[in-house]
């Protein structure tokens, strides 16, 4: 078993050095390959001048957060696959908690994302949905307490994630359609259609500082986010789901009129409408007694409570 750590960075800078500095002080070391998405090759840089004992794919362009890391797994060999965000410092023990919870029957580890301003609350432990393919992070702002008896989610954050290769490439990896946002929840969905299981390790724990690159609340963000929405829903099939998508465009319009009214903005409406055409030319399978029975009364609130942290 040779666990590789690969993360994606566009910035690179300290964020990043902090990253490959617990990384560094994990026992044992853990390999360790940069996605390097900036054309300037920041990431490669950075780890010739102060961390050589880890690997640099450079990528030359900002290729996204998927295809960034299907690039770089395809590149260097590693199995397991550690994925973390270039925004998180992790707690030691980290990669030994999450081999701890990989048992013959999982085929992908959900680690824990504490809040960078708050390390008593949860920012994220995995990824789950409801019935209309609203993805929340697992157990946000719950205090870390809640992880002693929580269960498994759908499936881990692309930010602090680990998978089998042989079940990542099973089902091709990130979709590379998807720039930035829910490729994380797709990768989930379509992992458990093939019956993979997703396990939570409660002890593999790290701080994140959220929406590090892009900012919790801009105009882009609203619209990358809009379009893997739009995406997803016209690629899992709603648009052959009257009920479901009733519900679907009563959550987005709802969404979408909250980002109007505090950020005097339409793009993450435009964004739903591009995704949705993008998406038409593929139909996925939903997997059953895998999605949240909620109301949308829950569903949006529990997208708000996100949005506070």
């Amino acid at each position: 078993m040779r666990p590789t750590v690969y993360i994606p960075t566009l910035r690179a800078g300290e964020r990043l050095a902090r990253t490959l500095e617990a990384l560094e002080a994990q026992e044992p070391r853990p390999e360790v390959v940069i996605a390097d998405n900036s054309a300037e090759g920041l990431g490669a840089a950075l780890v010739r001048e102060r961390f050589p004992w880890a690997r640099a794919v450079e990528l030359g362009e900002n290729l996204g957060f998927g295809t960034a890391l299907n690039r770089a797994i395809a590149a260097e060999a590693g199995d397991p696959i550690v994925l973390l965000n270039d925004d998180v410092t992790v707690e030691p023990g980290f990669v030994a908690a999450l081999l701890d919870s990989l048992t013959a029957s999982v085929d992908s580890v959900a680690a824990v994302l504490l809040r960078e301003r708050d390390p008593r609350r949860i920012d994220s432990a995995g990824v789950v949905a409801d019935r209309t393919l609203l993805g929340f992070d697992y157990l946000s702002g719950e205090p870390v307490s809640a992880l002693t008896t929580a269960e498994d989610p759908l499936g881990p954050t692309g930010g602090a994630a680990l998978y089998r290769r042989d079940a990542f490439e099973a089902v091709g990896g990130f979709d590379e359609r998807i720039f930035l946002y829910y490729e994380d929840l797709d990768l989930a969905l379509r992992m458990r259609v093939t019956g993979a299981r997703c396990r939570l390790a409660p002890d593999a724990r790290g701080l994140h500082a959220y929406s590090e690159t892009m900012g919790a609340r801009t105009a882009r963000k609203y619209e990358m986010t809009g379009w893997s929405r739009g995406y997803l829903l016209r690629t899992y099939g709603f648009g052959h789901r009257p009920a479901l998508l009733s519900r679907a465009i009563a959550a987005e319009l709802t969404i979408c009129a909250g980002q109007l009214a505090s950020e005097r903005t339409l793009r993450g409406l435009r964004g739903r409408l591009r995704g949705w055409r993008a998406g038409g030319g593929s139909r996925r399978e939903l997997p059953s007694n895998a999605l949240l029975d909620i109301s949308l009364r829950r569903a949006l609130s529990l997208r708000r409570n996100r949005h506070r942290s």
